[in-house]
């Protein structure tokens, strides 16, 4: 299971994708809240579940 860690703050989140037991898989970064950066979050969610999906 990959979990994702996002901090809400008033005009930008902080990302980031770990593996049971806290290895990393993406480090943290900072996204703006806007269409472009959001959008590029969703698309890395679906790509990181389709290879999670084929690895079982």
């Amino acid at each position: 299971m990959i979990s994702v860690g996002v901090d809400v703050s008033k005009g930008k989140s902080t990302v980031c994708f770990m593996k049971p037991y806290g290895e990393i898989l993406i480090s943290p970064y900072n996204l703006q809240h806007c269409e472009h950066d959001l959008m590029q979050l969703v698309e890395q969610i679906h790509r990181l579940n389709e290879i999670q999906y084929w690895r079982f």
